[in-house]
């Protein structure tokens, strides 16, 4: 495996990416999520280019327009169809044999590649998608979905340690009323991008898998919106929002492993 600095056109800029090389006529478009350069939080995305690589399957990362060392204006994820399919074609180029594309997304590169409708590539792995409306209260007690509050609750009380917590005074009272209040609301509506996101993969014809880190609060409230039956669901037990831990980066790397494979 060899890793490539790589630089490629998109509308009359220059983006910036980073190819590991393989042989594998599949190859893996890794998308970034948020404003995170290529190489992912904490260098995550790079150690999972390599060890996919490694695997052989060509990986390729990209800074989208206006992050990193890309030039340009960042219009955020809800603009950069452009970014990803300008990337496709760049893998393309650099990997003739490629006859085959997987995207992966984590958050909102994910929601991104729902707005694409797939923006072109073969198969989607889709990771704890973002659908919150930037004007949405952040305070915990309102981001947290009541089907995901409920469902707290209820591990909570299959726990014996946490019923004595309850029953002996070591559970703030008030706090559990204010959170009994929110877990009795009905589930919000979805939200104008989760429709957007909706009809968007609703128009990719290929093969979907869809990751959810249990212990993140993005993938809850997607999910509070989504079929929780679907069977392209798979779920991470524990996991944050990253996978940084060992044993659920592992996790993630089989899950796109598998989606190479197909």
């Amino acid at each position: 495996m060899i890793r490539l600095s790589h630089t490629f056109a998109c509308c009359s800029l220059t983006l910036a990416g980073t190819l590991d090389t393989a042989p594998g006529t599949t190859g893996l478009l890794i998308v970034s999520g948020g404003n995170e350069i290529r190489s992912g939080a904490f260098g995550g995305q790079a150690m999972l280019a390599a060890r996919i690589a490694a695997a052989g399957y060509p990986v390729f990362r990209f800074d989208r327009r206006g992050i990193g060392d890309s030039e340009g204006e960042n219009r955020e994820f809800r603009h950069s169809a452009k970014d990803v399919s300008a990337a496709i074609d760049a893998l393309r180029g650099m990997v003739p044999q490629i006859c085959r594309v997987v995207a992966f997304g984590n958050c909102d590169a994910a929601s991104a590649l729902m707005l694409a409708k797939g923006a072109g590539v073969d198969a989607l792995v889709l990771s704890n998608r973002w659908t919150i409306e930037q004007n949405i209260s952040s305070s915990a007690g309102e981001t947290r979905p009541p089907a995901a509050v409920r469902a707290r609750y209820r591990e909570k009380l299959k726990n014996p340690r946490e019923v004595i917590r309850l029953a002996t005074g070591g559970v703030n009272l008030g706090k559990l009323a204010r959170g009994m209040i929110h877990a009795l609301r009905p589930s919000p509506p979805p939200s104008s991008l989760a429709t957007d996101m909706t009809a968007g993969l609703a128009e990719f014809g290929g093969p979907v898998r869809i990751l959810l880190a249990t212990a993140d609060r993005t993938a809850e409230m997607f999910e509070a919106a989504w079929d929780k039956d679907d069977h392209h669901i798979r779920r991470c037990e524990g996991a944050s929002h990253a996978y940084v831990e060992p044993a659920h980066m592992a996790w993630l790397e089989s899950q796109l492993l598998e989606m190479l494979r197909t």
